[in-house]
């Protein structure tokens, strides 16, 4: 499941299209109408979901998909910004539908009235504690208010190799100084201290962030959305250079820049990595026996460790809700409401049983026997009631391709910190 890593084509939505897409929602005589059918347009490579839906669709769920039938309609994950745009511009968008890729859609269609305020739905409904508190605070970080479906949720932290740590008498750290001194010990030993996908750079990107909102707090990048700060600040640029210290003391073993998602996973899980960042999304290929040749019990996980003097918490989880669904406030009756609620109080059970995979939604009810890492996951997300975001999630397309494609220069010396982070709040203020 990488609904959010693997996204790689650009979607903002332009002015012009924003304009037009408003106009369109906003004139004309047609104001929608109910819907007659429980739609879902929805990028093609999203199985989870799909299967999810259908299972509800046969079982809890089944008096709901007979009075408003399931359909889901799938397209190539490039041409569903498009297609939504298309809908919404016609008022004929399904009930469901894949949110943009980036939030600058949804939050254009929300004030042209097309999307369905979930918080308000759902407490009226009386659902509305059926939801994971961490997931309603992610929600809110990326769109201002929850309306989107929160089928899909990831933590991200660090996982580590038990047995590694245990061996060379590593202690698991709780501040950035010990995570430096670990790796220091584990490259001494010969081993890769981080293993990590340098040729996407997001999860070099992600560090910096982690750094952020240990040092700055949890509204550190929110405030350069804001316009409140800059990346170039001295206390931002800091960030950068702690993660390309990383990367000059070798931390990150060699030709970091080459390696892809899948080699930094086999790095880990072959035993050669002590450590990985990485979000819950990796769960399958944690407890896959044929993959993971250290064992599922020698994988453990850790939040980024605390800066000193930071403003931030190890309870401040960073977060994401994968390939969000936001609902159709047009197409909205008593027979969408009554799915909704179904969904509420059955998806996230069932998604563990059937899916092995963790949402947003409490799992009420059976869950199954849950492997001990995504028991641990569906516990972390229990327990927290504060999530923060990652490095590009209120960036522009530009500086988000930006700061991907520099993340590898950054720690391998070839752009330094401050060049890195002036490259991306360049495109920001141009965007």
């Amino acid at each position: 499941m990488r609904p959010l890593r693997t996204r790689r084509t650009a979607f903002l939505t332009t002015a012009t299209t924003t304009s037009l897409l408003l106009s369109a929602c906003g004139g004309g005589s047609s104001s929608g109408s109910e819907a007659d059918e429980f739609g879902l347009t929805i990028n093609d490579d999203n199985h989870i979901v799909q299967e999810e839906l259908t299972a509800l669709g046969k079982g809890a769920c089944a008096t709901q998909n007979k009075a408003l039938p399931l359909k889901i309609q799938t397209l190539p994950i490039s041409n569903v910004d498009q297609k939504v745009q298309l809908l919404a511009g016609q008022n004929a968008l399904p009930v469901q539908f894949a949110a943009g890729g980036t939030p600058q859609l949804t939050k254009t269609l929300d004030k042209a009235g097309q999307v369905l305020d979930l918080e308000k739905t759902l407490k009226d409904l009386g659902v509305w504690d059926d939801i994971q508190p961490a997931a309603v605070k992610t929600v809110e970080n990326l769109y201002g208010k929850f309306n989107v479906m929160p089928y899909q949720f990831n933590i991200e932290g660090i996982w580590y190799n038990k047995k590694l740590f245990t061996d060379h008498g590593v202690p698991v750290p709780t501040t950035y100084d010990e995570l430096v001194a670990a790796a220091a010990k584990f490259k001494a030993a010969g081993l890769t201290a981080f293993s990590a996908d340098g040729k996407d750079g997001w999860p070099l990107t992600r560090l910096v962030s982690g750094y952020l909102y240990r040092s700055l707090g949890p509204d550190a990048l929110k405030a350069v959305a804001d316009g409140k700060a800059k990346l170039t600040d001295p206390e931002y640029v800091k960030a950068a250079q702690a993660v390309a210290d990383l990367g000059k003391a070798g931390y990150f073993g060699k030709g970091v820049g080459s390696i892809d998602y899948d080699t930094a996973t086999q790095q880990f899980l072959t035993g050669k990595a002590a450590m990985f960042y990485m979000g819950s999304w990796a769960l399958g290929d944690f407890n896959d026996k044929a993959k993971n040749r250290i064992g599922a019990e020698n994988v453990g996980f850790m939040p980024f460790p605390a800066v000193a003097g930071g403003k931030g918490s190890t309870d401040q989880i960073p977060a994401n809700v994968g390939l969000p669904v936001a609902v159709s406030a047009k197409s909205y009756n008593a027979e969408v409401g009554d799915w909704l609620s179904c969904i509420a109080k059955n998806y996230g059970a069932g998604s563990l049983k059937d899916q092995g995979t963790v949402s947003g939604f409490k799992p009420n009810g059976d869950t199954g026997t849950l492997p001990p890492l995504t028991k641990t996951v569906q516990d972390t997300i229990t327990n927290t009631t504060t999530s923060v975001l990652w490095f590009e999630a209120l960036f522009n397309t530009k500086a988000t391709e930006t700061s991907q494609t520099n993340a590898a220069p950054l720690v391998t010396g070839a752009v330094s910190a401050k060049d890195f982070m002036q490259k991306v709040q360049s495109d920001l203020d141009n965007g």
